[in-house]
This record gives structure tokens, sequence and C-alpha cells, in this order.
């Protein structure tokens, strides 16, 4: 009884203290919570001439062509990203509440789940958790996780894990690797309508890229153009150009390292 009245005692006179103490803990678990890494997948040997082409380069060792991560993202994909994926991506603060209770509703409309309404942030977190089950309980996890990244990277940052770490189709990851496998370019140097074809294949990169249902991409690309011009973002020339633009007819091969070393030795 006497400690219990001792720790009662040293409870009231320190509460503040204590309750404010643990707060910070907590603050600064939920800041730093996340690894300091969150991707560490292996990236393809690339050479680059001074100029930044490509000359070569050798598959990751887990059979994915995947560059290494790039730090900023190039305006047009910029902004053919966000309006695809996230219009809201710069004011939100890694969730979106609209978002959430649009796919609550289809979910429940349809008896399933059909729409995430996940932020560019969530799928950072998602791809940073390699893709867990599609639960609610995954979800609200996801969601929490988002905060906090949030809180930890700019918007500059967490758009360039995104496209960095995003699938593109057939074996492709990464903005930079998709760039160069389906243009045969650095993403700088993409036209507005390549930019689009890019910024819609992580939405399903295992049933549409560029040598699979050619038709399906081509409509989604043009519907981002059009979004795009609507938005005022390209302006009526721009679009009437770009959807004009074809698309790939398949990936293109990378020349290989062994290729480029025998040309360099030579």
């Amino acid at each position: 009884m006497k400690a219990y009245s001792w720790l009662r005692t040293k409870w009231k006179e320190h509460k503040k203290w204590i309750k404010r103490s643990l707060f910070a803990i907590f603050l600064l678990w939920y800041i730093f919570g996340l690894p300091s890494e969150l991707f560490n997948d292996p990236s393809s040997k690339v050479i680059l001439s001074s100029d930044g082409e490509l000359l070569g380069a050798h598959i990751a060792s887990d059979g994915q062509w995947r560059f290494k991560e790039r730090k900023l993202v190039p305006s047009k994909i910029k902004i053919c990203t966000i309006y695809f994926e996230d219009k809201g991506f710069e004011s939100h603060w890694g969730v979106s509440p609209s978002g959430v209770f649009r796919a609550l509703y289809q979910n429940v409309t349809n008896g399933e789940v059909v729409s995430g309404g996940s932020t560019i942030t969530q799928q950072v977190i998602r791809m940073h958790r390699k893709n867990p089950s599609r639960t609610y309980f995954e979800k609200i996890k996801e969601m929490f996780l988002a905060t906090r990244l949030e809180i930890r990277l700019s918007k500059t940052e967490i758009l360039a894990l995104y496209v960095s770490h995003a699938p593109y189709g057939n074996n492709v990851v990464g903005l930079d690797a998709a760039s160069w496998r389906y243009f045969g370019r650095k993403p700088e140097s993409l036209s507005w309508a390549e930019s689009a074809t890019l910024a819609v294949l992580p939405n399903a990169p295992g049933l549409i890229y560029p040598g699979k249902n050619h038709s399906a991409l081509l409509k989604k690309r043009n519907r981002l153009l059009y979004k795009l011009f609507k938005e005022k973002k390209i302006d009526r020339l721009t679009y009437a150009i770009s959807i004009q633009e074809t698309l790939p007819d398949k990936p293109l091969p990378f020349q290989t390292m062994l290729c480029i070393c025998c040309i360099q030795k030579k």
C-alpha cells in the first residue's frame, strides 16, 4: 500500500511532465518509425555516356530492369503522373478523404474491393511493403504509414520514390528503365504523349504496356491527354499533336554490358 501511495503521489506531482514525455516519445516514434531507406532492391548495371545517353545495361539480379533512384522528376512526367494518379497530391497529407470515401462507396456497392482510393504516397508505402493483400486492415495501416512519410519527406522526394519504384510492365521497374525500354530516350527528352503513356502504365502494369493491349493503352493515354487539355496544362495544338503520336509496337532491346565493354576495349 505504501508503494502504491508513493507512486500515486509522484504521478500527481509529475503528471504533466510524464504526459509530455510520453507524447514526445510517441511523436519521435511516429515520425522516425519508418526505416531510413524504404527500398533496397537490386539495380541494373548501367553505362551512360558523358551527355547522359544510355550505352548499355545489364538486368538486375532479380530479373527486373530497374535503374537507380532518381532525385527529381521531369516536369511533363510530374504533371502527367499527378493528374492521372492523384490530382490532390500536392495539397493532402498522404491520405485523400474524398478518395477514401469514394473507394469505400464503390467497394460496398460492388460487394468487393474494386478501388483502393490510394494516393501516390500510399502507393509508395504499398510498394515498400511489397504489395500486401488488399484488406481494410492493410489499408488503414497503409494510410497511417503514409502520413508518417509525408512528415519525413518532401513532395518532390515522395514523387521521385514513386516513379523510381513503380512497375511499368514487362519486368520494367521505374521511370528511367521504362523511358529507355519503350522510347529509347531519357525521361527528360520525352514528349507529352510519351510522358502520358508512361504515367498510365503503373495502374495495370501486368495487363497494359507497349506491345500488349495496344488499343486499351492508347485510350488511357488519350483520356489523360484530354484531361490535361481540359485542365489547361497543355494547349489545343499540343493536345492535337499528342493524340496523333503512335505508341511503340514493342519494348526496345537494351544493349548488353558485355557488348559495350568489348567495344570500349577495341
